[in-house]
């Protein structure tokens, strides 16, 4: 059993309503006709057999399709990074955030999903909507190899290996802690974003060495935020 530092108490702190902002007009947004041809293109790249998608962070807690079949994996070469700059959904003008994406080096194990057996394109189409809504975001999204029990596959994966403009790589992971136990947006916020992966990477049995660091340091910053209580300082078990 570990004890997460990061508990439900010190998340519900961090909680607070921000209205939906709407799109960034300075992206490019993505139309019908190009989610149509990105996942002609995609379904034209996959392997023969099943459609499998590769989770590491959100989409482990909250898929948003329907799955037939899931198991660990590992992807090599990569591994999680707090590095996408949000000024929505968990963050904003105001207090902007930070999300996961896959950055280059190490490792990352995480949990692939096979879809339902149907006609890709109209399948994939669906997860890019969920994932993405400009041009500059569409080189983020590839397929990525990874080992399973079973044998190696190619699952799709989103949000790996970007850089450039709205990426801050390789930031201290005291710095994330600033960032995460101050930033929400319209739909959450930062610390809760940690919270739910981490939790359900334990459920798995993935243990996420990072991770579980940062966390720990979010909890102390959300405590140095708001004040250190009897009521806010119980620790959550993770069996």
């Amino acid at each position: 059993m570990r004890l997460m530092s990061l508990t439900p108490e010190l998340v519900a702190l961090c909680h607070r309503e921000e209205a939906d902002p709407g799109p960034d007009g300075s992206w490019t947004q993505l139309t019908d006709e190009d989610f149509r041809a990105l996942a002609s293109r995609l379904s034209g790249e996959a392997d023969e057999g099943p459609l499998w998608v590769f989770a590491y962070g959100s989409l482990i807690w909250k898929p948003a399709f329907e799955s037939v079949e899931q198991q660990r994996a590992t992807a090599y070469g990569w591994h999680r990074s707090f590095c996408l700059d949000i000024a929505r959904w968990r963050g904003s003008a105001a207090q902007r955030g930070l999300m996961m994406a896959l950055e280059r080096g190490g490792r990352c194990d995480g949990v692939i999903y096979r879809l339902p057996d149907g006609e890709k394109p109209l399948q994939i189409e669906r997860l890019l909507r969920r994932e993405i809504d400009d041009q500059e975001s569409v080189s983020s999204v590839r397929w990525v190899p990874v080992r399973t029990e079973q044998g190696s596959l190619r699952a799709l994966g989103f949000w790996v290996g970007m850089t450039g403009r709205g990426t801050s790589l390789g930031q201290p992971l005291e710095t994330v802690a600033q960032v995460l136990a101050r930033a929400c947006g319209h739909v959450g916020s930062g610390a809760e974003y940690l919270y739910n992966t981490v939790s359900h990477l334990e459920a798995f049995g993935i243990r996420d060495r990072n991770l579980w660091r940062l966390q720990g340091l979010v909890a102390d910053e959300i405590r140095s935020i708001h004040g250190s209580t009897p009521e806010i300082c119980t620790q959550h078990s993770i069996t």
